[in-house]
């Protein structure tokens, strides 16, 4: 059984991205965890002083998130009427990044699917800046979905590489789960720094030309450029319906002296954007 969490702050485009995720999942037995945070204003200004005046004010927060998840709870059971899926509400008063993490550590979730953006105006609870902070430090994969896509049929998925990584059978495994299930296309695609690969690259190229034997997938060379802008043409081209990404651990100077590209990504996807700790 798949775990999965959805976290909210009420916006259109959170609702967007759960739609996506229980129509992606709509053949499997799922557990689906709506997850809403608040954090008062009026709390913050108060614990800071040390002296909470505003007892009460706290449940007022709690019982109007609690209210709006087992309403969304209730529209989603109606929209969709899949008995193989469980929803269980979640509210609490936390960070919305520490309440997911913390989830998924007790839970042993496999997933994470939000959206990009939330809602606007002084009502909002989290950013689409959050979805990056969630991507950095989530220990199971991260589904970001863009403001206003739609579901549909998952036909065609890119996954770019460096072949930096030894890969594993289980870090692949999510992925690997979704290409299979909706006997997807799988393009690899590496972009050239002009420099042929080394020899623990070819190792780990062969490494996932194993892991990934049996499925329909193609391995593309593309020449030297930006690498934003390749992958970006390349699932423009195919119009890919996921891009997926391994998200390395940069050693600390090219920390410093190189924008992450996943973060870049995180910040101007288009379609569904799965990245894999």
């Amino acid at each position: 059984m798949k775990k999965i969490i959805l976290p909210t702050d009420f916006s259109e485009n959170a609702f967007n991205a759960i739609c996506y995720a229980v129509q992606l999942f709509k053949e499997e037995t799922c557990t689906f965890y709506l997850v809403n945070t608040y954090t008062p204003a009026i709390y913050q200004t108060e614990y800071l002083l040390q002296s909470p005046g505003q007892i009460g004010l706290g449940d007022i927060y709690q019982s109007e998130s609690l209210n709006n998840l087992e309403a969304l709870k209730k529209e989603l059971k109606q929209k969709f009427k899949n008995s193989r899926h469980q929803f269980i509400v979640r509210s609490a008063f936390n960070i919305l990044v520490d309440e997911i993490l913390e989830i998924v550590a007790n839970e042993e979730a496999n997933l994470v699917v939000m959206g990009t953006q939330g809602a606007t105006g002084a009502k909002e609870i989290f950013l689409g800046t959050h979805t990056v902070h969630v991507i950095k430090k989530a220990s199971c994969p991260v589904l970001a979905i863009p403001a206003a896509y739609h579901y549909k049929n998952v036909e065609r998925v890119l996954f770019p590489t460096d072949y930096e990584i030894k890969y594993t059978s289980n870090q692949l495994e999510d992925l690997l789960f979704l290409v299979k299930k909706h006997n997807a296309h799988l393009d690899v695609i590496h972009i050239s720094n002009e420099f042929p690969l080394s020899e623990e690259q070819e190792s780990n190229k062969s490494l996932l030309e194993d892991i990934l034997s049996g499925l329909e997938v193609g391995f593309h060379e593309l020449p030297s450029q930006e690498i934003i802008t390749g992958i970006h043409d390349f699932q423009t081209q195919t119009n890919a319906d996921i891009l997926a990404m391994i998200q390395n651990k940069h050693t600390f100077l090219e920390r410093l002296f190189i924008e992450p590209v996943i973060k870049k990504i995180g910040f101007h996807i288009e379609v569904p954007f799965m990245v894999i700790p």
